[in-house]
């Protein structure tokens, strides 16, 4: 194997393919894990790095048959190799690729709809087991009747076939990474060429010493701003193996991620936070005392808060199969920046920081002793290849300590977003604010690394003081263990009785339990008490709902904006306002 890297001047990520394919052919590229059984090692299949550049050909070769250059592609496909494929076939035939889901994905049809509509492709890329279903949901839909293209039946294409004659130039869009929708509507961001490599090399600074041993190993979808960049971008920019495995299987089995982490050399991967506790919580310890994980290099947290107990309960609990502490690496990024920003440093444990509840409240980081009453906030690190700065609402840029709206600037902040000229310029700031981004997180610069708060749009303020949701609903699940951990939504409501805000929280109970009359009047009393005492706010009203009633976006993230709306809406079968509803008719989606 030669250890040749790309020149210099490769702009995109079909010149890293095309590189690699010349002078790697025959090493493993990507491999896809699928479980069609209780087997806890699964069926692999693998491309080399010649195979991947052929079949993206391939796709190429069609996708210029019916689209043109600046025309959409949507990916409406399963998880796995031809979802790479698809997607590097769309930038060699400079077609911007739009990273979807298929209509399987239950719950997100309609933001499946709406995204369609929204990009306007010229075709779907399907395969042959997903072509008619994609077929009838564009029927059903009543959306334009396009071309759908079963990319696993293309036939193959040798370098030289036509299909990289013009290549793209380094601000063109490459993709549309659609937002979680978390706070608002779904956003096509545009993500030029040069954004993306500009991105991989950025997580390549930050998490990879050595790409001749290093693997990356992903669940999280492909449709997903991280899981894009760290299992296609990174891997096609590194020239090491990415090994994928559908979400599906992850939560079936949790240890079947747990023990491909341990099947190679210098294993990076990511998840978001409630997936390292659901991974505690799923694995009993006949199956630690079988893992291996002394050879993970990197665990990603990120894309949700990140919560120091979830990282000491999954150090602990994995330490006897030699995880080492210092693998767990907090993180904080946005598809507005592609996706990573910064990062805690690979081989040092990650660090918190108890911050005194009434000081971050009025806008300040001050060092308490950790108890029950601290806000502990750990440290995402350091920005990767970028600036950051720390801004007030007056446009002042903010010391150390102080919390303020984070900003963004590099060669991985996107193009803006697609048809919202509005929008992109009050986030961008293009022409103006210095090409700032704003991002609508709030957080603070401690000892020069990022502390992140919250969102902007989700913070309560209560008598001029600012609430985090994401703190109100660690002391609710603390004190409810009746609530199933990070699938509860904090949120505040006007009254139209009083000025302000006043406190909500829908929870969804565990699965089971079948609460009654009387645990729901403990369960009040509890949360009550408790978030008195902790944060100094009275509680309006707390909704006890079935499993899967809390909406979540299609990265898994709970939906606030969502979840406030259906509450608004009385979706939830409670009474609206009442401040001792409990929705206990078992009403809500499943």
């Amino acid at each position: 194997m030669t250890s040749a890297r790309p020149a210099a001047d490769a702009a995109s990520l079909t010149d890293h393919l095309s590189h690699w394919a010349a002078h790697r052919p025959q090493q493993r590229a990507f491999s896809q894990v699928d479980f069609p059984d209780s087997s806890a090692t699964g069926l692999h299949r693998t491309l080399g790095w010649r195979a991947l550049d052929a079949r993206a050909r391939a796709v190429a070769a069609r996708l210029v048959t019916v689209a043109s250059p600046g025309e959409r592609a949507a990916l409406v496909l399963p998880q796995g190799l031809d979802y790479v494929a698809g997607f590097l076939g769309c930038l060699y035939a400079r077609v911007i690729a739009v990273p979807l889901f298929g209509p399987e994905l239950p719950g997100h049809e309609g933001r499946l709809a709406a995204v369609l509509a929204d990009c306007e492709p010229a075709c779907l890329l399907a395969d042959s087991g997903t072509a008619p279903a994609v077929r009838d949901f564009v029927r059903d839909r009543r959306l334009p009747d396009l071309p759908v293209i079963p990319v696993d039946e293309l036939p193959l294409q040798r370098r030289g076939s036509g299909s990289d004659e013009a290549k793209p130039e380094p601000n063109d869009i490459a993709y549309l990474q659609y937002t979680s929708g978390s706070t608002r509507s779904p956003a096509g961001v545009m993500i030029s060429h040069a954004n993306v490599v500009a991105n991989a090399r950025q997580a390549l600074d930050a998490f990879v010493d050595d790409p001749e041993a290093a693997t990356t190993v992903g669940w999280l979808p492909l449709f997903h701003d991280m899981g894009l960049v760290l299992s296609i971008a990174a891997p096609v920019v590194g020239g090491f193996p990415s090994v994928l495995m559908n979400p599906a299987s992850f939560l079936q089995d949790p240890s079947r991620w747990l023990r491909l982490l341990g099947s190679y050399e210098g294993t990076i991967s990511a998840a978001p936070n409630f997936a390292y506790d659901y991974c505690v919580a799923r694995t009993a310890p006949e199956v630690v005392d079988e893992l291996r994980l002394e050879r993970v290099r990197v665990l990603i947290n990120g894309s949700e808060p990140v919560r120091a107990g979830t990282v000491d309960r999954f150090r602990t609990a994995f330490a006897p199969a030699g995880l080492a502490p210092a693998t767990h690496c907090p993180a904080y990024g946005l598809a507005e920046a592609t996706v990573f920003v910064t990062a805690s440093s690979p081989g040092e444990p990650p660090s918190a920081v108890a911050c005194h509840p009434g000081a971050l409240a009025e806008g300040r980081v001050e060092e308490t002793a950790v108890d029950e009453g601290a806000s502990v906030l750990v440290s995402c690190g350091t920005p990767v290849g970028q600036e950051l700065r720390i801004v007030g609402a007056d446009g002042a840029v903010l010391p150390q300590g102080r919390v303020g709206e984070i900003q963004l600037r590099g060669p991985n902040i996107g193009l803006g977003y697609w048809k919202r000229a509005g929008l992109t310029a009050e986030t961008f700031g293009f022409g103006a604010r210095e090409d700032w981004l704003r991002t609508g997180d709030l957080g603070a610069l401690h000892d020069g690394r990022l502390l992140v708060t919250g969102r902007l749009k989700d913070v309560l303020i209560v008598d001029g003081r600012n609430h985090y949701p994401q703190d109100i609903e660690e002391t609710v699940q603390s004190a409810l263990p009746l609530v199933r951990p990070d699938h509860l939504a904090a949120f505040g409501v006007a009254r139209p009785d009083t000025v302000g805000e006043e406190l909500v929280v829908v929870a969804e109970h565990r699965r089971d339990a079948d609460p009654t009359e009387e645990d729901l009047r403990v369960a009040e009393r509890a949360v009550r008490a408790a978030v008195s005492a902790r944060h100094g706010l009275r509680l309006g009203s707390l909704l006890l709902v079935p499993p899967g009633s809390v909406p979540r976006t299609s990265s898994g993230k709970v939906s606030r904006a969502a979840t406030r709306t259906r509450f608004l809406d009385e979706g939830f079968g409670g009474d609206g306002l009442g401040g001792d509803g409990f929705g206990d008719d078992g009403s809500g989606p499943r």
